[in-house]
């Protein structure tokens, strides 16, 4: 997990080099990834693709076990830092790669070969080496039709409290050790299994140093047209003990313990396909595991990308125009900041370890990386991309408010399907209720929302086995307001909601914040029904008793606009926000920080 953002656009500076020579070791990974294959070539002597059978036996087949002896295998390589030695059969980057790669043929051999690895190659100087391998395994679609494939990665360079220090023992357990033996156990069990989309299992490098492997490969995959359904980053996996100094929004206090809850970041708000995928996998989650689980894990949606100034491998895909989201610990030991006078904790230190040795038995007493915490983690990011690469294609919605908080659905998609499923949500980043319609595509579903509340909408297909699609994107309705209807598939399309802001500004309304009240970040949304006010508006945060505390620039376009306000980890009490056009208050709402 990179540092704090301002230390990683100077990293980024010190790196610049561009990125040359980005290739795939084995031409075969390459052309399954542009979906230039012949499935039957890897087709599985027997068909296993049952989605509840799958589900059912992820939470059996994760094991604890293989988890420790993934950890404690990437120790033994001491340094695993991206400019460390290549060379060495047991110290250094190089020979911990050569073992991931080995340990994906393993996994391919005990699955009838379908599992196809390489290394995925680039030039860039970073800590004085020239040349960088992210380790690749594939596990090829059972169909081409849909070219598009789902992406778990991690990533493998650890350090120490100097980005380029060589010579340290950068064990790296939980930054990032965790997330890499997480990836491993997925790509072990699931080559047993055979979807309809392509599954790529990614172990990147360079991470520390910018999150260059990821640019990497994002960029490769832009330039060969690749089709990417969702990306699923791993990022400090295991931990459950909160440090001194965490990033926000983390942990609560030192020594706290949280085994439950798994964080999942996101970027955008409205009509954003990342936060979209990340409902995806909490509903998929409940709806698949519930009853399988004997502890339930707590997944929470997060407003920002990111902790505040940290960044992790599913930016660069993201910025590449992909679908990615971020796991993450709910605690953290450490804000990653240390080299700053006092810093104890374990993150970004040599003290990021697997455990401690309390007894002098060479067994760890005390574990920093709590094994069944990883193996529930592990469970979540494998039924979430075993139900993406199975379910159908996604429905399309037109809908209208017909009366009061009655709303007409209407559902089409390229092929007929069972039963679709209809989300809405309001106030928060999570669905409020998700509708099941059956045998119809056309039906009228009352939403829980009053008079004149803006809320979203959006659609999913199911096919025979209950397993919806990805849903469509968002659009936005108003309760009470009669609106006539409008469709929407996988581009962004807004109705217009009636709006009751002072007269010069009408056909403006500023909607209240989400979720509110907020975490460490809040998301406000200003609906437009003009383009009129366009780069002459802007947000103002103050306290109750009128002192400005900051402005963010919004650019009032026709639809729905939103901005991101991060009122920073600790901040608590009630905040005013105010829509100004032209210098003048046009509406302001009350928002409250806990």
């Amino acid at each position: 997990m990179k540092t704090l953002l301002l230390s990683v656009l100077t990293l980024s500076g010190l790196f610049a080099q561009a990125q040359t020579s980005l290739t795939l070791t084995n031409t075969e990974v390459a052309n399954i990834l542009k979906g230039s294959y012949t499935p039957v070539t890897y087709a599985a002597s027997s068909v296993l693709n049952d989605p509840n059978v799958i589900s059912a036996e992820l939470v059996s087949r994760i094991s604890t076990d293989s988890l420790k002896s993934s950890l404690v295998a990437l120790r033994k390589f001491q340094n695993r830092n991206t400019g460390s030695d290549t060379v060495s059969t047991t110290r250094g980057i190089g020979a911990a790669r050569r073992w991931v790669y080995n340990k994906f043929l393993q996994y391919s051999a005990a699955n009838s070969s379908r599992l196809r690895v390489s290394y995925f190659q680039f030039n860039q100087t970073i800590c004085s080496k020239t040349r960088h391998r992210n380790i690749v395994a594939v596990l090829p679609g059972s169909q081409v039709a849909d070219k598009s494939v789902i992406l778990i990665e991690a990533h493998l360079d650890s350090r120490c409290e100097s980005v380029c220090d060589i010579t340290c023992n950068a064990f790296g357990a939980d930054d990032d050790a965790s997330g890499t033996a997480l990836v491993m156990e997925l790509a072990r069990i699931l080559s047993r299994y055979t979807f309809k989309n392509t599954l790529v299992f990614s172990i990147n490098i360079g991470e520390e140093q910018g999150l260059n492997g990821s640019t990497a490969f994002a960029t490769w995959f832009s330039n060969n047209g690749v089709k990417v359904k969702a990306v699923n980053n791993n990022d400090v996996s295991g931990g459950i003990f909160c440090g001194h100094t965490s990033s926000a929004p983390s942990c609560p206090a030192f020594g706290d313990i949280d085994s439950i809850g798994l964080r999942i970041f996101s970027y955008g708000g409205f009509n954003s396909p990342h936060k979209q995928w990340a409902r995806y996998i909490k509903l998929e989650y409940k709806e698949q595991l519930a009853s399988l689980v004997s502890v339930f894990t707590d997944i929470r949606i997060m407003t920002p990308e990111d902790r505040t100034g940290r960044g992790g491998d599913h930016q660069p895909f993201r910025s590449d125009g992909y679908t990615a989201v971020r796991f993450t610990e709910a605690n953290e030991d450490g804000n990653a900041n240390s080299t700053a006078a006092g810093y104890v904790d374990r993150q970004h230190s040599i003290r990021d370890s697997l455990g401690i040795d309390r007894t002098g038995d060479g067994v760890e007493d005390t574990m920093y990386v709590n094994l069944n915490y990883l193996a529930r983690n592990a469970l979540v990011n494998g039924n979430s991309v075993a139900m993406a690469a199975l379910c159908p294609d996604t429905a399309r919605l037109s809908a209208s408010v017909i009366r009061s908080n009655q709303v007409r659905i209407s559902l089409s998609s390229s092929s007929v399907h069972p039963a679709y499923r209809v989300a809405v949500r309001s106030a928060t980043n999570d669905w409020d209720s998700v509708y099941t319609i059956t045998g119809a595509t056309v039906d009228t579903i009352t939403v829980p929302y009053g008079s004149n509340t803006n809320f979203f909408i959006s659609a999913a297909s199911v096919d025979n086995n209950n397993i919806e699609s990805l849903f469509a994107t968002e659009y936005s309705l108003t309760t009470g307001t009669v609106t006539g209807s409008s469709s929407v598939g996988y581009t962004a399309t807004t109705t217009a909601a009636e709006l009751t802001p002072p007269p010069a500004y009408k056909g403006i309304q500023l909607v209240q914040n989400r979720p509110n009240p907020s975490d460490e970040a809040t998301m406000i949304t200003v609906v437009s029904e003009t383009d009129a006010y366009a780069d002459r508006a802007f947000i103002r945060i103050t306290s109750l008793d009128g002192r400005v505390l900051k402005n963010i620039k919004l650019s009032l376009k026709k639809g729905v606009n939103e901005v991101l306000y991060d009122h920073g980890y600790g901040v608590k009490g009630t905040y005013v926000y105010s829509l100004i056009i032209d210098g003048l208050p046009v509406q302001s709402r009350k928002m409250i920080f806990r």
